[in-house]
């Protein structure tokens, strides 16, 4: 369920030891198909950007609208006016550029970015333009839009304050998309749709069949049901017109709920002499996607009230890579597509429970694959000499390293009949999990290429089962290299 679902989204997310290198990573979809239709050059006078402290400040020019010819054929330069209705009201981007594509938008590097000893920043967004609220008692809002006396609070404020963020968080977004001038009037043109959403709150009952996941499944049920429940409590018949008007159906709230799920990042902030742990909505910087080796993390810079996105320092960039942050470090799968809708094949925390007494050499093991750290800071150390292996180890290979069953005692090295033997039963208690699905991952992939049309939430499901199958059959072939590396 949501509110089991950690509200932090940690501000710099990387994975402790910058060795880890070669992992790719799905990221998160930003469809591109509006909610709303609206006129955004309405009321809006374009006036030539003042921002010489942040040019000196930055070693990126400002951000110019992109030229198509630069992009890639699967990536298009996102509408002018979506870089219009921001910078008019003091959002800066340097050296990087927004593109959508089959997967929705994202966020590219402009140019090459040679590796520095200090972050630098390549997004500022006010406070202004950001929906906020405290995660505890008393709710404050920052910006505060909310007029005293105003309906919304009632409903915002019967909301369960420990399980609620999410519900607090969507009635908000609706509320600002009803409110006049209010910049999310016109952002709100470049959010998914429900249809292009891939939230599993808008999964139909067939869909969440297609995970092949009932506990997952139940889950999501939950979380459906608890939605329409608190629709039905709060937009009943009897409601004054401004509520009314703001989720007509109980489809819009959904796909608000939707949207405060996956683009919510929870921060502290510092406003003058408060400091306040809050649930945001941030324009421009919940299109970057995810992925388990970011390259950017988030900072808040309280002396003018900005969100700044930051490149890690020592990163190196080429002009065209994706600009990444972790969404949940160290989630399973499982709650990556709770609260986004997505998962990866190659997600380092991803774990298989074994139920048998089998277990492997874990000194053994790690060293096959050259694999360094504590085990919550596993990583691949490609700086090794090795036999070849390296184009082997990804994310799946740092999960198996972490979720297999091990021994270790001091400098008592593995006795290899026990080795093979442990090894032949883990790799069939994988094959019976296998098994246990009434697909295989060949047949699921073929499913996914015969139905290019499918929706986004099926597609989702579909790609969740591949995913845990690929990572189960990962395991399986690393044992199988273990053996052949160690034993023979």
């Amino acid at each position: 369920m949501a509110s089991s679902l950690p509200l932090h989204h940690p501000s710099h997310c990387l994975i402790s030891n910058p060795q880890l290198q070669g992992f790719n990573y799905g990221g998160s979809p930003r469809p591109r198909f509006s909610f709303t239709t609206r006129d955004t050059e309405k009321g809006i006078r374009i006036q030539p950007i003042k921002a010489k402290a942040a040019t000196e400040a930055s070693p990126f020019s400002l951000l110019q609208s992109p030229q198509a010819e630069d992009s890639p054929s699967e990536l298009e330069p996102a509408d002018p006016d979506f870089y219009k209705i921001g910078f008019v009201r003091s959002m800066r981007a340097y050296g990087i550029e927004f593109k959508e594509g089959p997967d929705g938008f994202g966020v590219y590097a402009s140019k090459d970015v040679e590796p520095l000893r200090r972050a630098r920043v390549i997004m500022e967004i006010p406070l202004e333009l950001m929906l906020t609220i405290s995660q505890k008692l008393p709710w404050m809002f920052f910006p505060d839009i909310v007029p005293v006396g105003h309906p919304i609070f009632d409903i915002i404020n019967s909301t369960d304050p420990e399980t609620g963020w999410d519900l607090r968080l969507a009635c908000l977004l609706l509320y600002a998309f009803d409110r006049e001038d209010n910049f999310w009037q016109l952002y709100g043109d470049f959010l998914p749709s429900a249809d292009e959403c891939p939230s599993l709150l808008l999964a139909s009952e067939e869909e969440l069949s297609e995970l092949q996941d009932p506990n997952l499944a139940s889950t999501m049920r939950e979380q459906q049901r608890r939605a329409l429940e608190f629709w039905e409590k709060n937009w009943h018949s009897g409601v004054p017109l401004k509520i009314k008007r703001l989720a007509h159906d109980s489809e819009r709230f959904i796909w608000a709920l939707s949207m405060a799920q996956s683009r919510c990042i929870g921060m502290q902030v510092r406003i003058g002499a408060l400091v306040q742990d809050a649930n945001m909505l941030i324009p421009y910087a919940d299109m970057l996607n995810h992925s388990f080796q970011p390259n950017c993390f988030l900072h808040w810079r309280f002396k003018d009230r900005m969100l700044e996105v930051m490149i890690n320092a020592g990163q190196r960039i080429k002009k065209g890579d994706e600009m990444t942050i972790n969404y949940m470090s160290g989630q399973q799968n499982d709650m990556l597509m709770q609260r986004y809708g997505f998962s990866s094949s190659v997600n380092p925390w991803d774990v298989i429970q074994f139920s048998g007494n089998a277990r492997i050499h874990l000194d053994s093991f790690l060293s096959v694959f050259n694999i360094s750290g504590f085990p919550q800071e596993y990583y691949h150390n490609t700086g090794r000499l090795s036999n070849g292996g390296d184009t082997f180890v990804d994310g799946a290979v740092i999960a198996a390293a972490r979720t297999l069953p091990t021994w270790s005692d001091g400098d008592v090295p593995p006795i290899p009949s026990m080795e093979r033997r442990a090894i032949k039963e883990l790799q069939e208690e994988c094959q019976q999990m296998l098994a246990a699905f009434p697909t295989n991952s060949k047949e699921d992939q073929e499913i996914l290429d015969s139905m290019p049309d499918a929706s986004r939430t099926l597609e989702a499901a579909i790609k969740y089962r591949l995913h845990r199958k690929l990572f189960i059959e990962k395991v399986m072939q690393s044992l199988d290299l273990y053996q052949e590396r160690i034993l023979f």
